[in-house]
């Protein structure tokens, strides 16, 4: 069944910090107080579901803040983590452009503020402002893009430089950096998220972080990771960049 949308105290549009990496940043103060006045912020923790595969598409959910996992059962029933969503990411959306049911389930993994946006308010705006069809199309085809590169990196990189290149990502929009230039990244994933971003089983996940530690690369310790320089680990993908 689709989460229950219940009203909370939440960020406003006109105000909103990441507006303006969404789709939305083209609305005018019109289409600003219609979208303002009929979404629905709520607050979700670790491990709450804000839909799920299967579930009637009722409109879109724009991430505030926090961060969220995209999923999708595989022929065992297993679920796979597809990709990550960010503060100013859309999700839910083809599935309302397509008239189709969720074909993924969203499962918050950081505490995140989420904005439900339904398709009445949603379909009046993209009838009104061709540019916010427009942004959403280039969403669409960014997010194509990206699942190409992963197809790409899985067919064409080791395990070793996937891990690499997903530790890089994660330090860029989660990491801190010390004043000795070393990194440091709390995970917010588990090594069976890992292992399925980047294509591998959680086994080779496992002697793939044995072998960054002895060779000195990365240091994990649960879910804390310390990078000592970020030249090894972009050497991991491209073995001149650390020259």
């Amino acid at each position: 069944m689709p989460t229950q949308h219940t009203n909370a105290t939440g960020p406003n549009c006109f105000t909103c910090q990441v507006r303006e990496k969404t789709e939305w940043c083209v609305l005018d103060e019109t289409e600003l107080n219609l979208i303002n006045a009929g979404k629905v912020s709520r607050k979700y923790l670790p491990g709450e579901t804000i839909f799920s595969e299967g579930d009637s598409s009722e409109g879109i959910y724009c991430i505030e803040s926090g961060l969220v996992g995209v999923r999708k059962s595989d022929a065992d029933g297993n679920s796979v983590l597809l990709f990550l969503a960010s503060p100013g990411d859309t999700v839910g959306y083809r599935s309302l452009l397509a008239g189709e049911e969720h074909k993924s389930s969203a499962e918050v993994l950081e505490p995140s503020t989420v904005c439900f946006i339904d398709q009445t308010t949603v379909r009046e705006l993209l009838t009104h402002n061709p540019s916010l069809g427009l942004r959403f199309l280039q969403r669409a085809s960014k997010d194509l893009g990206d699942a190409d590169e992963r197809i790409l990196h899985n067919v064409s990189l080791s395990v070793r430089a996937r891990f690499a290149h997903l530790l890089l990502v994660l330090i860029d929009q989660h990491g801190s950096k010390s004043d000795d230039g070393s990194s440091n990244l709390n995970l917010p994933l588990s090594r069976q998220d890992l292992a399925a971003m980047i294509g591998t089983s959680p086994e080779s996940m496992s002697r793939t972080i044995k072998k960054l530690e002895d060779d000195g690369v990365a240091k994990f310790s649960g879910r804390s990771v310390h990078i000592p320089t970020l030249e090894n680990l972009l050497s991991e993908i491209d073995p001149e960049a650390g020259l």
